[in-house]
């Protein structure tokens, strides 16, 4: 067990380099044994004598008898030795055993040990009482130290034959560490499982997989399903699935591709949830035609789309600008009686709207409303937007009392596009003042919302007013882009506020808030005599 401390997890795995026929699993038969010598599993016999063996033996009798009045006397006398040689002798009983332990956690807290503990994580997971177990096991990761991982795995170990176990003690020590994220832990507990001839279920394996891809580790989740072939643990569909994902996260796509095609050769029959993790990974990167090519292959393997699927491909379009063939899509799902969600609304929504296009996108609401999909703040906020880029705003001010009716609250987006419509109409000093009640709201104007602001300020020759909005800006260290600037900049010049613009230039740079496409050498060089402290 010494060696278990010098394992480094950043070299467990070789650098992930994964062809197509690398994926195909490795089969256990008759003919096909693991190729290792796992070590003898070490076994402690108990000794107890003396007084020890007399409690053990009264109190046995007590719990036998369910006289817990006549236990609770005995408790200030327990031990760790004790305890664990109780649960010993009713271990063929895991309810009177997890009593027990139980009791013994309210009773006398610090006659409970490692050993303790591991004695009813044999117990229960020998009689398949898995989440009891886990529960027991999460208990002890959260209260650990550093050195506790190899403590505790030594504790399972050792009691492993005294208890008569099951491998799914250690199967569980490794799916709880992947469940609570400690991947170090889970790692170095697969290393000393193998060194015994023990290995994790696929299920535990995928469970490790997933935890692995959800913090964004894509290269050890392939180097894990690597090591998941050279011990000859078979994938199933899920596990594939889980590959499939990880290649897409990278960003490989032809290699997730090659996945789907090699899984269709071993005899798998892909999920809906294959494709669907395909679809979404193409459109993302706009390669709409071959998201719609895997689309129209689903149906040869019995599978059908989905919603997740149609959305996948309608938001695609959506952002590629696309919105006629969105539609079409969107016509599709309807004619194969594919429910809409509220999700699918929005994206075809937000499209109009972006697009200048506020009557389609009030149609799709009224659709939605129709057919009973519930309106959510981003519905609202998709057509409040669409009004306002038309200039729309008692429309979209009619549509802000709507939110209160719907118990729906107003968010930063909502106020943004409020302010966009007063912009587009040219009235700065509206758009001021919805974003004062914005900031009273406790919401968070973005930079986009602060250049929208300066910019129709200086369009209405307010310099004043612009001056203020980009003074709010420099409290908040948002830095304000170039070309709003410039715009600044060159409006202060024309009406021969030169030393100002020469302040602006100033307390940028001491800010460090000066962006990399303004040009200042533009702006008059001399250094004024009483700076103005308006920033």
């Amino acid at each position: 067990m010494n060696n278990f401390s010098s394992r480094q997890f950043s070299t467990l795995f070789d650098a992930v380099k994964v062809k197509p026929s690398s994926l195909k699993p490795f089969i256990d038969g008759n003919s096909k044994r693991r190729n290792w010598n796992p070590i003898p599993i070490p076994f402690r016999t108990p000794e107890l004598r003396g007084q020890d063996l007399d409690f053990v033996n009264v109190a046995h009798s007590h719990l036998i008898h369910s006289d817990w009045n006549k236990l609770n006397a005995l408790s200030t006398y327990l031990t760790p030795l004790r305890v664990k040689h109780i649960l010993l002798k009713i271990q063929k009983d895991h309810v009177l055993s997890l009593e027990f332990f139980n009791w013994v956690k309210t009773q006398s807290p610090t006659s409970h040990s490692l050993e303790t503990h591991s004695m009813i994580l044999h117990i229960l997971t020998k009689n398949q009482k898995f989440k009891s177990a886990e529960s027991v096991l999460r208990s002890i990761i959260v209260s650990g130290s550093l050195e506790l991982p190899a403590k505790l795995f030594d504790a399972i170990l050792y009691s492993y034959r005294i208890c008569d176990s099951s491998p799914r003690v250690f199967d569980l020590l490794f799916k709880t560490y992947a469940h609570a994220k400690k991947f170090r832990n889970a790692t170095d507990a697969f290393l000393l499982m193998k060194d015994y001839g023990f290995l994790p279920t696929v299920k535990s394996c995928n469970a490790y997989l997933s935890s692995l891809l959800d913090l964004h580790r894509v290269d050890i989740a392939l180097g894990f399903y690597r090591e998941m072939q050279r011990c000859r643990i078979s994938p199933n569909i899920y596990t594939f699935n889980i590959v499939i994902h990880a290649f897409c996260k990278s960003g490989k796509l032809e290699k997730a591709v090659e996945v789907l095609r090699e899984i269709e050769g071993l005899g798998f029959s892909p999920t809906i949830a294959s494709y669907n993790t395909l679809i979404a990974a193409h459109c993302n990167k706009g390669l709409m035609s071959l998201a719609m090519k895997l689309k129209n292959s689903i149906g040869k393997y019995g599978v059908h789309p989905n919603v997740v699927t149609f959305n996948s491909l309608i938001n695609g379009f959506v952002k590629e600008g696309k919105l006629h063939e969105a539609n079409k899509v969107f016509n599709e799902m309807k004619s194969l009686n594919v429910a809409s969600t509220t999700v699918t609304y929005n994206t075809l929504i937000n499209g109009y709207s972006q697009a200048g296009k506020s009557e389609i996108g009030n149609r799709l609401y009224e659709d939605m409303s129709k057919n009973g999909v519930k309106a959510d703040i981003l519905t609202y906020n998709a057509l409040i937007l669409g009004l306002c880029k038309e200039g729309k705003t008692k429309k979209a001010a009619y549509l802000v009392k709507e939110l209160d009716e719907e118990n729906l609250v107003p968010n930063a987006a909502t106020f943004s596009a409020l302010i966009s419509g007063q912009c587009v109409r040219k009235n700065s000093d509206r758009a001021f003042q919805i974003y004062k009640s914005m900031v009273r709201s406790g919401y968070h104007p973005n930079e986009h919302t602060f250049n929208m602001l300066i910019s129709a300020f200086c369009k209405n020759g307010d310099f004043d007013g612009a001056a203020q909005v980009l003074n709010d800006m420099f409290h908040r260290s948002v830095i304000p882009d170039s070309s709003t600037l410039s715009e600044l900049r060159n409006g202060l010049c024309q009406c021969g506020k030169d030393q100002f613009a020469m302040i602006l230039c100033k307390k940028l740079e001491d800010r460090g808030l000066m962006t990399g496409g303004f040009d200042k050498s533009k702006t008059i060089s001399s250094r004024p005599e009483n700076e103005d402290k308006t920033f």
